[in-house]
């Protein structure tokens, strides 16, 4: 599958020209599905998700004029037959996996079967934010900050730090972010050091285009590579 691991979205013309290129085609002739199932754990977490779906969120994706925009959510998806949304993801041309926590989205990820279903496509653009973008990393970097989320009787916390690996990368989202005080390089470079793949810091200007085992930056702002 294609990948489009951002920080905070399609946020400048050079992201959104790359996953127009991505796509094979303009937005405005691609149908795409978002998934804000890792919102809930957080206080107003609906509120959040409704404002990524209505594309009032801050992070611009869901209001970039697809030509259709469905909702994934994850949590339903076990009590469905296969056949009421595993064709419909097949299908759409980008599946938009907004932030949140990545503890409760990889989990739903995996329980609702959509972890190895994505596995199996080939067409489709993943578009990560934040969260979203982690969560087919090896590694999540913000097992810590998740954990405070986690219901005390679930085993939802157990390996935090690991995430899907579908890439061979990790990346550090919120680069410099001021109301983020883990996101400085100092920081990110700490972490880095304890993870055996690459890393890279991206600030909310900068994404990663990973397509067929080639990964390339596009940024109009600021990032870092820590090297394994």
């Amino acid at each position: 599958m294609k990948h489009l691991l951002t920080s905070g979205g399609i946020s400048n013309p050079s992201i959104e020209q790359a996953l127009v290129d991505m796509l094979g085609k303009p937005i405005a002739e691609a149908g795409a599905l978002i998934v804000v199932t890792g919102m809930y754990p957080f206080p107003g977490g609906g509120g959040m998700a409704r404002d990524a779906i209505t594309g009032a969120a801050s992070s611009p994706l869901a209001g970039l004029g697809w030509k259709s925009l469905g909702v994934l959510e994850l949590t339903a998806l076990p009590t469905l037959r296969d056949e009421a949304w595993v064709p419909e993801v097949q299908e759409t041309d980008a599946l938009l996996v907004w932030g949140g926590d990545v503890l409760y989205l990889v989990h739903w990820m995996r329980e609702s079967g959509l972890a190895d279903l994505l596995l199996t496509l080939k067409d489709s653009v993943y578009v990560g934010v934040s969260a979203g973008s982690i969560a087919v990393t090896p590694y999540n970097c913000d097992a810590e900050f998740d954990r405070e989320f986690v219901p005390e009787d679930s085993d939802m916390g157990r390996d935090a730090e690991r995430a899907l690996g579908h890439v061979d990368v990790t990346l550090y989202p919120h680069l410099g972010n001021p109301d983020m005080p883990d996101t400085t390089l100092e920081n990110i470079g700490h972490w880095a050091d304890r993870v055996p793949v690459p890393v890279y810091a991206i600030d909310d200007d900068t994404a990663l285009r990973v397509e067929d085992g080639t990964i390339d930056v596009i940024s109009e702002g600021t990032w870092k590579l820590f090297s394994a």
